[in-house]
């Protein structure tokens, strides 16, 4: 019989997404066959499933840890926000609708059967599946029609371990807390907790962990010490963005407010001798940076105007005068053209907007969502590597003659006539040694001695075994059976 268990969160980014990969890689060690699932994500950060859907950043590392296929099944509802209010709405890994957040209360409990649809599939095939809440089960108020956490626990009948983060201080109040506002039937389903992210001596805290039992009588489950091999892996949230002072070859990234698939930036900031700068609002492109990189967001021309606002278009011709290099990415590709065209609305009122101006080019939207994973090859040299990509729209203009990646027959990417401006729609280059070493040698940053898969594999195996140290999988796999 499959066994599953539901890790959920007493607030936002208290590490489900980390324990979770770690999990998986340390039960996929013991010979389990391991499935991660998260009923509904939020996040602008999506992977290319292998079924031609997108399921979040987070499912995708978590299933490289359990030696699964990326497919939409692992996430079933995807929630792309384009706005302070509004979100597309991805099911299954197609897009279904847009929706304003009070629109998406009212379509919520409809969503449902297709997530026990994808959980029953998954359970079909695994020895074990480790689901992942989303936000809190302390927020009562959205509990009616619930989908992520205690309203899938309840239909999937899934025991939960709550999670508290002790790093952000409070941990006693974040998960008896969460214990005092429950109602009884969800509170009976908490059968264990995990304190993570602690810093310093574990056993000073022994008296705060008899606390918490005692107070809602879960099972203690661990204190797991602070990771730092994190800082390694994929991150999802835009709040795991930072930045990193490695090196004298300097790329700055102005952080877009709907900045997506940034993962792009992972294997740069593993980089020996590069040092990433995230840029924030307000902050002006450095005059010392090497490259810009302008990365993916899922609101092109929204982000235009708000890369306007804080002045960094201003800075970016300075950076070129100073012979700066620049790379766009996906949307920051359709940034750096001359014009986009959106007759149909699809990213605000129709019209056409004035680019940045630093390529020849033109891109129109259009309603269809390109969504593939993709081989590519690097021009210059001939070398192939994987990528994917995920966008709406379509470029072309006297710079595309210049392309220096192509797909199979079709040319792709732009370039400006004096090499110092190149875009393209292509996500993932940078996960290739070969590619990564070569564009960076290119751009005078020299070659790259990093193996940027290895050393995510590696950091998943230390999690694994960190995870084994301070974390009592085997009550946790007990648990899962419904016994205890």
């Amino acid at each position: 019989m499959t066994k599953a268990i539901m890790i959920q969160g007493a607030g936002s980014n208290v590490g489900k997404s980390l324990l979770v990969a770690g999990m998986c890689r340390a039960y996929r060690k013991r010979g389990l066959a391991v499935t991660p699932f998260k009923p509904q994500n939020m996040s602008n950060n999506a992977a290319v499933t292998e079924d031609g859907g997108e399921i979040g950043r987070a499912q995708a590392l978590q299933a490289l840890a359990a030696g699964v296929a990326r497919h939409s099944d692992l996430n079933p509802v995807l929630l792309k926000p384009e706005s302070e209010t509004g979100a597309q709405v991805i099911v299954q890994g197609r897009r279904l609708t847009n929706v304003k957040a009070r629109e998406y209360a009212g379509l919520k409990a409809r969503l449902m059967p297709a997530v026990i649809d994808s959980f029953d599939r998954l359970k079909s095939r695994s020895d074990l599946v480790l689901v992942e809440g989303a936000g809190s089960p302390a927020e009562i108020n959205l509990r009616p029609g619930d989908i992520a956490n205690m309203g899938f626990a309840e239909a999937a009948n899934v025991p939960v371990l709550l999670t508290g983060d002790i790093d952000r201080g409070g941990v006693i109040a974040q998960l008896v807390g969460t214990y005092t506002v429950l109602p009884r039937a969800d509170r009976d389903r908490i059968k264990g907790f995990i304190i993570n992210k602690f810093r310093g001596d574990a056993a000073l805290f022994e008296e705060g962990l008899n606390e918490i039992v005692g107070r809602t009588g879960w099972h203690s489950l661990g204190v797991v010490p602070w990771f730092d091999g994190a800082r390694k892996l994929p991150g999802e949230d835009v709040m795991d963005m930072r930045s990193t002072d490695s090196g004298t070859y300097r790329i700055a990234v102005p952080k877009l407010s709907r900045i997506a698939n940034f993962d792009d930036l992972d294997p740069l900031t593993q980089e020996p001798g590069i040092s990433v700068e995230i840029i924030e609002a307000g902050q002006a492109l450095p005059g010392n940076a090497d490259l810009v990189l302008i990365p993916g967001t899922k609101s092109t021309i929204a982000d235009l105007a708000y890369f306007r606002e804080q002045g960094w278009d201003i800075d970016l011709k300075a950076h070129l005068r100073r012979g700066g290099h620049v790379l766009g990415i996906c949307g920051g590709y359709q940034m750096l053209g001359r014009l986009i065209i959106d007759k149909d609305g699809l990213e605000g009122p129709p019209g056409r907007v004035e680019g940045l101006g630093h390529l020849d080019v033109v891109t129109e939207m259009h309603p269809e969502k390109e969504l593939a994973n993709v081989t590519a090859e690097y021009l210059p040299n001939g070398m192939v590597l994987d990528a994917y990509e995920i966008h709406i729209g379509k470029t072309w203009g006297e710079d595309c003659r210049n392309a220096w990646l192509a797909v199979g027959n079709r040319r792709e990417g732009a370039q400006s006539a004096d090499g110092q401006v190149r875009g393209c729609y292509l996500h993932g280059l940078f996960a290739s040694n070969k590619f990564r070493s070569a564009f960076l040698s290119g751009i005078g940053a020299g070659a790259s001695s990093l193996d940027y898969g290895l050393e995510v594999e590696r950091t998943l195996d230390a999690l694994a075994a960190h995870l084994e140290t301070h974390l009592d999988l085997d009550l946790i796999l007990k648990l899962a059976s419904g016994k205890g």
